[in-house]
């Protein structure tokens, strides 16, 4: 039986992205494919699950939660144990929300009929620190729109307009309707970052392109 590496399980409201403020249960992914350097989540334990068992324990802390976040981590980077939980989850009536970097297509491909939202990050090189996505984004973004699909991006002091610049391209070449969240490095918070976010709001909104700026709201009141 496939079993799946599980770093925690919690209740929480939704801290990023256009569901901010709606309480949600988390299921969190052990290991990730990327390295940003902006990355704040640690990953240093886990548990093993098989799909049954957490599906149970899914059921047993749902405390009223209609919707479940599969976060990493990668969760696509267990995409056979994922598809045998999210599996489980749909047809007992939750929302499935997918949280992914948006470099696995293929993997997104085997579990798109069981999610009903995708948060995907574009990782954007300047704030990364690592090369471009543009291509696997471009791919993934195909896939994904056949969901409820919206965009994060984290910008950092050290992001370019160039990044911007690809951003864009992006969308025009591919019709991408999807809107963008701006979400500021939490570890650089300054006026300085929030003028810098604010012109690449309006340049992406002068395109046409939704956009707005969403701070991770859970650091800022204090909850997991």
């Amino acid at each position: 039986m496939i079993k799946g590496k599980i770093s925690e399980i919690f209740e929480s409201i939704q801290g990023e992205g256009l569901f901010i403020g709606e309480r949600h249960l988390f299921v969190r992914f052990y290991g990730c494919n990327l390295t940003c350097k902006f990355c704040d989540t640690q990953l240093n334990h886990f548990e093993e699950y098989e799909p049954q068992q957490l599906f149970e324990i899914i059921q047993q802390r749902r405390n009223g939660s209609t919707c479940v976040v599969f976060t990493g981590g990668e969760p696509l980077l267990q995409v056979a144990f994922l598809k045998e939980v999210a599996g489980r989850t749909k047809k007992t009536g939750f929302k499935n929300y997918l949280e992914t970097n948006g470099s696995m297509p293929e993997a997104l491909e085997e579990v798109i009929e069981h999610m009903d939202i995708v948060a995907m990050d574009l990782k954007l090189p300047t704030s990364t620190g690592m090369h471009g996505f543009f291509k696997a984004h471009k791919r993934f973004l195909e896939i994904a729109m056949r969901k409820d699909c919206f965009l994060k991006t984290v910008v950092c002091l050290s992001t370019e307009e160039s990044d911007i610049d690809e951003m864009i391209r992006l969308f025009r070449e591919n019709r991408i309707h999807a809107t963008v969240v701006l979400q500021p490095n939490s570890q650089e918070l300054s006026i300085r970052l929030f003028k810098k976010i604010d012109r690449f709001k309006n340049r992406l909104l002068d395109e046409g392109i939704a956009t707005c700026m969403i701070p991770q709201l859970h650091k800022i009141i204090g909850v997991p």
